[in-house]
């Protein structure tokens, strides 16, 4: 939906768009069904006639297709794939990247910032060269941090941001200059796995941004496969034993860790239905001093 943000307010800014470049169409779902990018829906449901390229890979037939729309500037966000040098050169590359550079350079900029529980968000327009986020910068947006943000919202918030931005940059390319990256201070982030939703209750705090940064996808999860759902940071100092159960009410279970406590709305069990907490711990017949696991 980031693209999907950006493409809707460039177009509300008064660019033009002459083509479109995504990735094809993916099977989804039980049935396999062809599923568009957000993007290519965008398009076709309020813009028909501008152009859509859905090219398997950036080869010669794909270039040529490109260089037929005579772009001034080509805009790249969130699209996945290294681009090749010859689209390069065909016109100025400019990207869009979730985080201020160089600082999390990479796939998963927007959960490195809630994982490094950061005071200020931002975003980065860049003119790309041939490595991954090195370019020089065009313009930065940012936002000091005025609560906790999970993924979906962070996502939506600098998804505007960056879009306004980038149609800053567009309008007055000519007048800027590009500031080189500093890349002795450059950090990586690598892509998001099912795996990295692992948690354990020794830290309440790592638990609750990695739930925050998580957000929807892939969740957090205890070692059991058990996942948790609508988590509160309660406490970051108190000191329990891992996984004690505190309380239990209609709002949720208080669970200990061995620094700080945390509050749990809903409980998933592998393969059922995610319901509320107090009634799954009935169903599992746990009271307050068990171990949750």
């Amino acid at each position: 939906m980031f693209a999907r943000v950006v493409l809707q307010q460039l177009i509300l800014e008064g660019v033009e768009i002459v083509g479109l470049v995504t990735q094809p169409s993916k099977p989804f779902g039980r049935h396999h069904t062809p599923k568009d990018s957000a993007t290519k829906t965008f398009i076709l449901e309020n813009h028909p006639h501008i152009p859509i390229l859905e090219p398997n890979k950036l080869d010669e037939e794909a270039l040529q297709a490109i260089a037929a729309l005579k772009p001034d500037k080509i805009v790249v966000v969130a699209y996945g794939k290294i681009l090749p040098q010859a689209l390069l050169d065909l016109a100025p590359c400019l990207n869009l990247h979730g985080s201020i550079l160089p600082q999390f350079r990479g796939a998963s900029p927007l959960q490195e910032m809630i994982l490094h529980d950061l005071k200020t968000f931002g975003v980065s327009v860049i003119l790309m060269d041939a490595h991954m986020d090195t370019g020089d910068i065009l313009g930065v947006a940012s936002f000091e941090k005025d609560r906790d943000h999970n993924l979906q919202d962070l996502g939506a918030r600098l998804a505007l941001l960056g879009a306004k931005l980038m149609a800053s940059v567009l309008k007055n390319f000519k007048n800027i200059t590009p500031t080189p990256q500093d890349h002795s201070q450059a950090s990586y982030c690598k892509k998001i796995s099912k795996a990295d939703g692992l948690v354990d209750f020794s830290n309440a705090r790592q638990v609750y941004l990695k739930y925050l940064a998580y957000y929807p996808w892939p969740g957090v999860f205890l070692n059991s496969g058990l996942k948790l759902f609508g988590i509160e940071l309660l406490s970051t100092a108190e000191q329990h034993k891992e996984g004690k159960i505190l309380t239990i009410d209609d709002e949720g279970v208080s669970v200990g860790c061995a620094k700080g406590a945390l509050k749990i709305a809903q409980l998933q069990a592998p393969g059922k239905q995610k319901v509320g907490a107090k009634a799954y711990l009935s169903g599992k017949r746990l009271k307050v001093g068990d171990i949750l696991a």
